[in-house]
Order: structure tokens, then sequence, then C-alpha cells
């Protein structure tokens, strides 16, 4: 990073010249293999060397025409070589800075920093700084999400920064349990298919086993899909995950992790409006669970809201317990949504293996045997996951938190702090209706957007809305205790809401 001009324009480090070559290279592959074909064809080395001479100086023109400025009130970026791109970013809508250091990026000292404002931002309309010495990251993401109003004393002692958490090796014992080294396989066999190669692998795989049965055949080609697939997956989560460290400062969240390519996620704390912990059923028999913040701007699934990976529940709910300072909201117990809730549970459950059922009893005689020991297998697992379904369904609530559990196959527990809450709707199908029950849905700008608490009492609601949120209350229709507002016949199955205006 280099010293502002006077208007306070800065350029990125003068190391990007030994980065951006590279990435050029890669980026234009298609055009390097042009040139190296022309070069061939045309039997003259000299084309194919102009044409990566071309490419690299694309590349090394990208630090001369790249430069950036951190105003008082916004973040404005200049780039590009032969078209001109100038974007500006309010500094009051930024909701995080990220960094991602490749391996030559970390040969060089070097990483990328991009900021985020909540929306989704690619390619051209990306604010991303590519590349920032590594030893001016931090004041540079400090400067990023300060506030104007709430400059630091340069001569302040730096605020105490608390360990959260820390990777450890045994957590990749949870990495088998995903479907990421499944997926990774069938991508590779898509390329391999696309290429034309299919055939090819298939008849050596079979020269293999020469004169095997078919059934030893399959078996193999079982163990061995499934022995990548644990392999893959837990290359990919150590590539990922190791030496993950969560800290947290006086205003700041901040995430680090990756072994060969580190990234570093930094969140305003002042817009954590909660988290989310994910149970996948395989994960949860193991005692593992995945954290998920709930924070304004960030998107409430995937990698851009990850704060843990799959690890133990206990590290989860000491780190979430820690986050917002409520044991029982992070593992206090839920009030169940009765018996209604829990006989719509079974219903969906049992309703397809009693129908499997009725139909192998009409056709008794050309059903093999073998296809009982299946179906009363399966009719089994189907109601133990209807029992752990009943089990899980629940919620909480006062005038800070609503808590919503639900899921068996994907158990989640979302805890949403009620401040954040702009508006509420109540929603019911037809056989919702016709139960009594009904699904509040609690609108946010955090997150996914919209937490549910489902299949609660149709006539208990807007009484948990009014307790979460008490502006509810006001409203002359919920005072009354009625369920829908003047006008809306419940019975007719209308969806009514209402919401907070700023």
């Amino acid at each position: 990073m280099t010293e502002p001009t006077e208007d306070g324009w800065r350029r990125l480090s003068p190391l990007m010249l030994a980065v951006h070559p590279a990435h050029e290279l890669l980026r234009q592959l298609p055009l390097l293999i042009g040139a190296v074909a022309v070069g061939s064809a045309t039997q003259n080395p000299l084309l194919t060397l102009l044409g990566a001479a071309a490419i690299m100086a694309v590349g090394v023109a990208r630090w001369f025409t790249t430069s950036y400025r951190i105003g008082p009130d916004d973040v404005e970026l200049r780039t590009g070589v032969l078209q001109r791109k100038a974007l500006s970013v309010p500094r009051n809508r930024i909701r995080s800075v990220s960094t991602d250091a490749r391996p030559l990026h970390r040969l060089l000292g070097l990483t990328v920093l991009r900021v985020s404002t909540g929306q989704q931002a690619r390619g051209d309309n990306a604010f991303e700084l590519d590349a920032v010495e590594a030893k001016h990251v931090a004041a540079l993401r400090h400067e990023l999400l300060a506030r104007a109003s709430a400059a630091p004393d340069p001569g302040a002692p730096a605020a105490p920064v608390a360990v959260l958490a820390r990777w450890q090796p045994s957590w990749l014992r949870y990495s088998p349990l995903s479907w990421s080294g499944l997926v990774m396989i069938l991508g590779g066999w898509g390329l391999i298919a696309q290429a034309g190669l299919g055939e090819t692998v298939l008849g050596s795989a079979a020269g293999v086993f020469t004169g095997a049965s078919a059934s030893l055949v399959a078996a193999a080609a079982v163990a061995a899909v499934l022995g990548a697939s644990v392999l893959l997956a837990v290359g990919q989560s150590l590539l990922s995950y190791a030496n993950l460290t969560l800290t947290r400062s006086a205003d700041t969240l901040n995430l680090t992790h990756g072994l060969l390519r580190v990234r570093e996620h930094s969140y305003d704390m002042s817009r954590l409006r909660g988290a989310t912990v994910r149970e996948p059923l395989l994960v949860r028999a193991l005692g593992g669970a995945r954290l998920d913040a709930v924070m304004t701007g960030v998107h409430g699934a995937g990698e851009a809201s990850l704060l843990l990976p799959p690890c133990p529940r206990d590290t989860v709910r000491g780190v979430l317990a820690g986050l917002i300072g409520r044991d029982d909201v992070v593992a206090g117990p839920v009030v169940s949504h009765g018996p209604v809730a829990a006989r719509r549970r079974w219903v969906r459950a049992l309703a397809l293996p009693v129908a499997v059922g009725l139909a192998l009893a009409a056709l008794a005689g050309w059903v093999p045997v073998w296809v009982w020991p299946v179906w009363a297998g399966g009719t089994g697992v189907c109601a133990l996951l209807a029992a752990d379904r009943v089990r899980a369904l629940g919620h909480r609530v006062d005038s800070r938190w609503l808590v919503a559990r639900r899921g068996s196959v994907a158990r989640r527990r979302d805890c949403l702090q009620t401040a954040g809450v702009i508006g509420w709707t109540v929603r019911q199908t037809f056989f919702q209706r016709r139960a009594g029950v009904a699904t509040l849905v609690a609108a946010t700008a955090a997150g996914t957007k919209r937490y549910l608490v489902v299949d609660i009492p149709a006539a208990d609601a807007w009484a948990v809305a009014a307790t979460a949120s008490p502006w509810v209350a006001q409203s002359s229709w919920c005072e009354s205790g009625e369920i829908a507002p003047p006008g809306v016949d419940p019975a007719r199955g209308a969806s009514f809401s209402t919401r907070r205006h700023f």
C-alpha cells in the first residue's frame, strides 16, 4: 500500500506486479492455448511468446490503473485497463470486511480484501482490493468498519481480544457425515464423461475384476466410492477450516480459517441479531452442531454466515452463549406446540409407509418374502424420525429473544433478537386451518430474512408476536384476543400480517 496522494487516492502494493501477471495467465488460459496453437500451426514460436507477453502486460497494467480512496462518507475504487470503472460504497452500508490469501499471496505477504454491503455483488460490482500487504490489513479493516462519529483515539490502548473458539483436529470426525465428498466424486465423473473417457475408465475398472461375481464387483465399487468420498470430505474440511480461530473484540467479530488458502472475515457486532444452531441428523448423533450468524447484511445460510463448522455441540453452545449472554436462549427447554402438531408429524411420516403396506398386502401372492422386512425397517425409520420431529418442535419467547426449533434430518434452532423483527405474518394452509394450527413468520433484515415458528396453535400465534414485539399488542384487534384483523375470516385461510414501519 503506497502513501496517499494529496486528494487521498492510494495504490495497492507494488508486489501486486508479481501476482497479477500469473493470475492473468490463468484467467486468460483459453487465449494462451489459442496462441500456442497458432504458434505451432505456423511454426513460429514468436507468436506464442507475444500472446503470453500481451496477457502478462495486461496484468502489469492493472497496478497502474487501480487506486482507491477512503473518505469520511464513502469508499471509492477506480480500476480497468481498456474500460475504466469507478465504484463507490457508502461507509454506513459496509456490513463486513473479509480477506482471502491464496498460496502465492501468502508467499509474498499479500492478501485480497473484500468489502461487503450485504448485497450480492460479483465481478465488476464487487469492491475488492487485490492485493494489500498483510501487515496493513488490520488497520485498513478497522478504518473501513469504524464509524465516522466514533473514530478511535490513536493513543488509546488496543481493545482486548477474546478467543471464543479454536479449531481442533478432532473436528474432522464430522467431515465424512457431509455430502461434500460424494459431490466432488460426481463432479469429477461428470468431467470424465464429458471428455469422452467414461467408457475407457469403466473398461479399465472392469478388467481388474475379470472373472469376479457381480455382487463382488458391486460391493467393491460401493466401497471405493465411499472410501474416496470420506477421504475427499476430510481433506476438503482440513484445507478449509484448519487453523480456524474465532475472536471477539469490543465491536467486531473476527473469523480466520484455512490451511493453504487463508480466509478472514470481520463482522460488525452491532449488526448481530442472533444465530442459528444447525444439527444435521448424523452430525447430531455424534454430538456435533454448526453455528451460523444471524446478522444484518450477511446471508443466513452457506459460507457467508458460518461462524463454526461442524464441531462439538458444547463448543457451539458455549460460543453462542458468550455472544448473546443468555444460556437459556441457547440450550433452554422450548414450549411444545401440543398434540395437534405432533399428530401432523406422525401422519406425514407414516402415511406413505401405510399406503405401501396396504398395497403389498393386496399383492401378497406376488410379493417376494424379502420385501416385508425391508418395508418393516423403512416404517420403523419413519416412525423414529416422526418421534424425533415431535420432540424437537417448539419455541420460547420473551421481550428480548425468540427461539424456534424444528426438524430432525436437518434440525435447527433459530435464536433471534426481537429488536430486529420488523414484521409478523400468520400463515395457514388448508390442512393447518382444519387442524387449528398456523405458521408464525418473523420478518427481519438479518440472516435469511424470515424465521418460522411452525404449527403453533393458531390462537397463540399473535400472543407470541405481541410478547416479542410490544408494538404488535397496540393493534386493537390483537388486544381483543382475535387471531385475525377485522374483516378477515381465519376459516377462509387468508394470510394476515402486521409490520413496523420506521
